[in-house]
């Protein structure tokens, strides 16, 4: 997505005062706009329909629980206020009102993980309350409720996705760039989770792997390479609609492992969602995709 002109030059006056000229068109062209959700305390439950992560849910009495395929409550884990997040949504793709929730299965394989990704617009959450979630859920987990608060990011390549003959010289090694990084998403230790950044995993292969499953069914093979052959496949052997497929895979939400809420994805991992371009723009939040990486 095409970089705002004030995001533009933010990323100049950083990548100046870190002497990363080398780097600028690199950084111009594959920094993401994203939103991140850091936490600001426990929620006290006091106002309905504001965002949060952990805790339960505030739906409105028509709304049934969401259940996996077993017919086991699926476990809570984040509710949006869309209408806060819109004026931090850079790149204009989430809707401008309206609550997301997202719900989840057993986390176990971690690939194509059973969830539940619910929009509901603003007319349909007018009687929204807390509810508590089932006594047992998919996770027979009890997670904390933490109030979030949304703020722009800028989303530079990370470990996985970085081309390290880019952004390093004789005078700019790893450890450097890490530091840019931080200055351009303006880290925080509160970060709880992240909306359009790249997601963590070590071969940023993801958008392959969620692409592949969201438009075929088809199991990932670890291989880019045989995914864009059936991604071709998928598309009449049009190459170049499948390469814009990858890169029109977006990370919907990405939720890291918290001490304090109770999230730990497998070995202090993360908990990712992605969802495809176009049914984000037209507001269709039934065909996702999950999975989590843990090193």
């Amino acid at each position: 997505m095409e970089l705002t002109e004030e995001n533009k030059k933010k990323i100049q006056n950083i990548i100046h005062e870190h002497q990363f000229g080398h780097a600028l068109e690199y950084l111009m062209e594959h920094t993401r706009q994203g939103i991140r959700l850091s936490k600001r305390g426990l929620d006290d439950y006091g106002k309905a329909c504001t965002s949060r992560i952990g805790g339960d849910p505030d739906l409105p009495p028509q709304v049934e629980w969401p259940q996996d395929s077993e017919g086991k409550p699926m476990t809570f884990l984040a509710q949006l206020q869309l209408g806060d997040l819109a004026q931090y949504d850079d790149s204009s793709l989430l809707p401008v009102s309206g609550m997301l929730y997202f719900f989840i299965g057993v986390d176990e394989p971690a690939y194509n993980i059973e969830h539940r990704v619910l929009f509901l617009q603003e007319d349909q959450i007018v009687d929204a309350r807390r509810r508590p979630s089932p006594e047992l859920t998919t996770l027979e987990e009890e997670y904390t409720g933490y109030h979030v608060e949304a703020r722009a990011s800028l989303e530079p390549p990370n470990y996985a996705y970085v081309d390290d003959e880019q952004v390093e010289d004789d005078e700019h090694d790893f450890e450097a760039y890490e530091e840019l990084c931080f200055q351009l998403s303006g880290s925080d230790s509160d970060d709880l989770a992240v909306i359009f950044g790249y997601p963590a995993t070590q071969h940023g292969d993801c958008e392959y792997e969620a692409a592949l499953m969201m438009l075929t069914g088809k199991e990932y093979t670890y291989s880019p390479e045989a995914a864009m052959q059936q991604i071709t496949a998928h598309f009449g052997g049009s190459s170049e609609r499948a390469e814009q497929e990858i890169r029109d895979t977006l990370l919907l939400l990405a939720i890291d492992s918290d001490d304090e809420v109770g999230f730990c994805w497998w070995d202090a991992g993360e908990l990712q969602f992605y969802i495809r371009k176009e049914d984000l723009l037209a507001g269709n939040f039934a065909h996702t995709y999950c999975s989590l990486y843990s090193s």
